[in-house]
């Protein structure tokens, strides 16, 4: 085994290998304007850290959010891809689960948070670092205060609230390595994993001007 894990759902942009024991190489920088610029330079300069050919890859784990529209479907994009040139599987995993995997809490239940903009937070609960109790859903922090409260929060939403999370712990964003491993276990248990579709929970931001003036050549 040799999986292919990448992940743009986030400002992170996170590629990583794992073979089916380990990580073998990942690379992860923060920048939420350039997953498109990042990610394929990241891929290389995984797979050349590992001293691996692309054709080495026997599956790819792509995060499915959830996650701004733009930056999600650069990683989902990318995934399939590979997925068809290299005729291998391509696995989905929620975004918020691979922060759930590498969450330093312990046992839960806690709740992980990621940034929505908008003054909102994509959000989930869980009862332990591999079982999710709700979620993903998106909601202003105030809405949830009273459904949260009490329960230490992961991720860089929760950072940004601390009226609602005032516990926070690390990481603070999503890491291909924890894709890569939390699929990779749950590959080798013989569990399925979710389709690689994309977990928007809202329209894009960009939309469509209403009332335009149509112009048509005479």
């Amino acid at each position: 085994m040799l999986l292919l894990a990448l992940d743009t759902a986030t400002p992170a942009v996170t590629v990583a290998l794992h073979d089916g024991t380990d990580v073998v190489a990942s690379s992860s920088q923060v920048d939420a304007r350039r997953h498109g610029e990042l990610l394929l330079p990241a891929v290389d300069r995984v797979l050349a850290a590992a001293g691996l050919k692309l054709d080495a890859v026997t599956g790819v784990v792509v995060g499915t959010g959830p996650g701004p529209y733009t930056g999600l479907r650069v990683g989902l994009m990318t995934a399939d891809t590979f997925g068809l040139a290299l005729g291998v599987p391509v696995y989905g995993v929620c975004t918020l689960d691979g922060l759930a995997f590498a969450a330093d809490i312990g046992k839960g239940p806690f709740v992980v948070a990621t940034d929505a903009r908008r003054k909102e937070v994509y959000w989930a609960t869980y009862a332990d670092s591999r079982t999710r109790l709700t979620g993903p859903a998106v909601d202003r922090p105030a809405d949830i205060a009273e459904r949260v409260a009490g329960l230490p929060a992961v991720g860089a939403g929760a950072l940004l609230y601390p009226d609602t999370f005032p516990d926070v712990h690390g990481p603070e964003h999503v890491s291909a390595a924890a894709l890569a491993s939390l699929a990779a276990g749950k590959l080798a248990a013989g569990e399925e994993l979710e389709q690689p579709r994309p977990l928007y929970l809202r329209r894009p931001d960009a939309q469509v001007p209403k009332n335009y003036k149509v112009v048509t050549p005479k």
